[in-house]
């Protein structure tokens, strides 16, 4: 983590219905313990535009640079980096950057308006010559997040008869922030949904993915979202950059609605703090960086993370088409 301070000066207060632009900041540097001889990785580090979320820029570098790299679109709308090392090397470190325009999503929400939680579990479950709703994608079991009678128990506590899909989703955040303990050293990056749930406790992404499981399991749609969050330091106390880290929460999908992002670890809805970077079935569908090497034996990994607010605050320009991935450092 740097020690470096945000050197623009303390933000600027805006009106909490105004567009929020952030600059993430994210450094992954590996150090193994002798050379690699080949690598090819993919690495998910590029935010997509959506209706709530405009990127302005972007780049990222690769060090060394890499012999071939390409961004292809996956199933789910994600940017995903390909790219091969093959010239030997002892360490690796990926530099992203972006800059992100947020709208506010949340002016005119009424949790207690929309659709009931069972019409929207019969609407998505397959009959015969019933239209398709793409939707329905993320009402299955994943690697990570299976259906379970004990997930259904518990999310039938916020869900009973008759509960709009959004006041159940909501009840359902507030109940696992208070049930569960945020603690790192409980879970890794491939513990399923299930085992988080059976111990109580785990991280951003056991906390998403236990919501998830629970909300499948009664039958909604529900989907697993990665990004970054912007966070306050403490009182008094300068931002600092690398502080912040990637993070993680779950999505459910009203009729009327659409999709309702909320954030189980900070019991929020995800709105103009969050900066979305990937949407999937779950975390297993979309690791920050993954791939195959040959040698380097041993590694260590570091990351630093850093979402500042601009200052000041930029207006909402036009979308623009993502920037190519840079070939060389700028």
């Amino acid at each position: 983590m740097s020690e470096a301070q945000n050197t623009a000066g303390a933000p600027q207060t805006v009106p909490p219905d105004a567009p929020t632009t952030l600059d993430v900041h994210h450094v992954t540097r590996y150090q193994y313990a002798w050379p690699v001889e080949h690598a090819q990785q993919r690495a998910v580090v590029t935010p997509p535009p959506y209706a709530w979320q405009q990127v302005g820029d972007h780049a990222t570098v690769i060090e060394p640079a890499p012999l071939h790299q390409h961004v292809r679109t996956d199933a789910f709308g994600n940017n995903v980096l390909h790219f091969m090392l093959d010239a030997p090397h002892e360490s690796m470190q990926l530099t992203s950057r972006s800059t992100v325009t947020l709208v506010p999503r949340w002016r005119d929400f009424d949790p207690e308006a929309g659709r009931k939680w069972e019409d929207a579990a019969q609407q998505l479950r397959y009959r015969a010559g019933q239209p398709f709703h793409a939707e329905s994608e993320f009402v299955y079991a994943s690697p990570n997040v299976s259906l379970h009678a004990d997930l259904r128990a518990y999310a039938l506590r916020s869900f009973r008869p008759g509960v709009p899909v959004a006041a159940g989703a909501i009840d359902l955040m507030h109940r696992i922030h208070a049930d569960f303990d945020y603690h790192a050293e409980t879970t890794e990056v491939h513990t399923p949904a299930l085992e988080a749930f059976a111990q109580r406790s785990g991280v951003c992404q056991d906390f998403a993915q236990v919501m998830i499981g629970c909300l499948r399991s009664i039958g909604l749609a529900a989907r697993y979202v990665s990004g970054y969050l912007c966070t306050d330091p403490p009182p008094g106390e300068p931002r600092l950059l690398g502080a912040d880290a990637s993070h993680a929460w779950a999505g459910v999908w009203c009729p009327v609605t659409g999709w309702i992002d909320l954030d189980p670890t900070n019991d929020m809805l995800a709105d103009t703090r969050h900066v979305t970077l990937a949407i999937a079935r779950d975390y297993s569908d979309v690791p920050l960086l993954h791939g195959v090497i040959v040698g380097g034996g041993e590694h260590t990994v570091e990351v630093e993370v850093s979402v500042v607010p601009m200052v000041p605050m930029v207006p909402m320009v036009p979308m623009v088409p993502m920037v190519p991935v840079a070939q060389t450092p700028s």
